[in-house]
Order: structure tokens, then sequence, then C-alpha cells
């Protein structure tokens, strides 16, 4: 059962009431089969805890860690490398697996990139369950990123592009320009081992997604070397899409997914 939570006040983020406790991490213990979730880049985990709290209701075994340098101030992504997000989300996978007979791991925009290469450098990932995921920026500014981070340490947010109102991801209001050079140095290092990805897939794609652009799931889809690939097109979702309307929509088909996976092991199934 997930861990109790302590009573707190909620905060402000972009003018959205916020509950700081779904901005730490969130674990819950359940059956032997664990899913690791990661957020994405300038986010928290409140991304995902909506998500989480469904897959440990069904009785897995769930973690959501906070990424290194995020939900504190925006600053200290400038001074944290890629390497410490992957560090964060690799101890966690492997805590689980001591733990676990098997685990899935699930990402939302550079959660996805992170999922990617745990798949890439694990290959006992079970399954990968990818919402958004980034290989790339609709913004172009952000390719010269690294020339940038000279010039100006942050520009506007790329948080909250969510189409259901009143809704909050608990991201930075200032994008942090080292940081998203730092992006750019991983998904330089994932997609040079895409194929390495074998195992199976379930891809969700926003429509209209004013962040990440469409040819980073495309080209996942291509490279990797998964033979069971689903893809789910989301309608009625932006970006965050764990957060939006179609939210019901990725925890109904995950479940599926990994009912159909662990079958007559899952939790919750009759013996």
């Amino acid at each position: 059962m997930p861990r109790p939570d302590a009573a707190a006040n909620a905060l402000v983020y972009h003018g959205v009431m916020v509950n700081p406790e779904h901005m730490r991490a969130f674990h819950a213990d359940g059956r032997p089969v664990g899913v690791l979730l990661c957020h994405g880049f300038t986010g928290s985990p409140a991304s995902m805890r909506e998500w989480a709290e469904r897959l440990a209701a069904a009785g897995y075994t769930v973690a959501v860690p906070r990424l290194p340098g995020h939900a504190t101030v925006w600053q200290e992504l400038n001074i944290t490398a890629w390497q410490d997000w992957y560090d964060c989300v690799d101890a966690e996978y492997r805590a689980l697996r001591a733990r676990c007979d098997r685990v899935f791991v699930a990402g939302l925009s550079m959660g996805g990139s992170l999922a990617l290469r745990l798949a890439e450098h694990h290959p006992d990932v079970a399954g990968l369950m990818l919402v958004n995921p980034a290989l790339g920026a609709v913004d172009p500014k952000a390719r010269f990123s690294g020339l940038l981070k000279h010039l100006v340490p942050g520009v506007r947010s790329v948080g909250n592009d969510i189409m259901r109102q009143g809704v909050d991801e608990g991201a930075y209001e200032t994008t942090p320009v080292a940081g998203v050079h730092q992006l750019f140095k991983l998904w330089t290092d994932v997609r040079s081992c895409l194929d390495l990805v074998t195992c199976p897939v379930i891809l969700f794609r926003s429509s209209v997604d004013h962040v990440v652009p469409g040819w980073s799931s495309d080209t996942i889809v291509r490279l990797i070397s998964s033979l069971s690939i689903t893809e789910v097109t989301l309608n009625d979702s932006y970006h965050v899409a764990t957060l939006d309307n179609d939210r019901e929509v990725i925890f109904e088909r995950s479940l599926a997914f990994l009912d159909e996976l662990v079958g007559a092991d899952a939790p919750g199934a009759s013996v």
C-alpha cells in the first residue's frame, strides 16, 4: 500500500494550487512486479503521481523518484548533469529489481528518454510505457543552448503544456538554459543506442504537443528493436498527458499492457 502522506498545505504554481506532497518522491509496496515512473524536465513527481497511485491500487510495487535538480529552484538544474538524472533512475531500478521478479519502466517526456536508456543498459527491463517521449524539442532555439547558456541563465517555461484547465505539474516557471544543454546531451546518447531496446513498448503520443516534436516518437518506433510496439494517439491532451483529459486512457491501457505481459502473475490475478 502507498506509504502515508504527511498533511501539507497547497502551494501555488502558475496560479494553480499544487499539493507539495505530490512534488516529492512516491513509493508504494505491492506484489513482486515493479513499475518505475520517471517525470519530465523541469517537472516533478506530481506529473506521475495519479498514474502511480492507480498502479499501486492495482497491486503493483511502484517508485516515482524526484530527479536531481527538480522541485527545488530552477537554478539548480543549471548545475546538474544529465548523468545525475540517469544515475537516480538507475538506482531506483536496481532497488526495485532486487525486490521484484520483473520491473517495467514508464516515462513522460525526458522521463521517456531516461526509460529508454534504462532499457538500453538493462536487457531485463520487462517493458516500457512511454508518454510523449522526448528526443528533441519543438523550440528551434533549444539546439543552441550550448551557446546561449553563456549569455542567459533562463528563459520562458516549457512546463504545463496541458489542455485541461486548473492543473499544474509543479514545473519551474523558468527553463534553465544550461539544463537544456544537458538534455540535448542525454538525447544524443539515447538516440545512438535505440537498437538495443528489445522489450515490449506501449507509446502514447498527443496529436497536439507544443514541447516535443512528432518526429521524436517516429524515430523511437523506427529505431528500437522491439517486436511488440503499440502506439496510442491521444487527441484530447497536450504534452503533459498524464495530467490531461486523456489520462484515463493512459491509466487503463497501461494496466492492460502490464496485465497482458505479466499474465497469471499479475497482482490481483486469480490463481
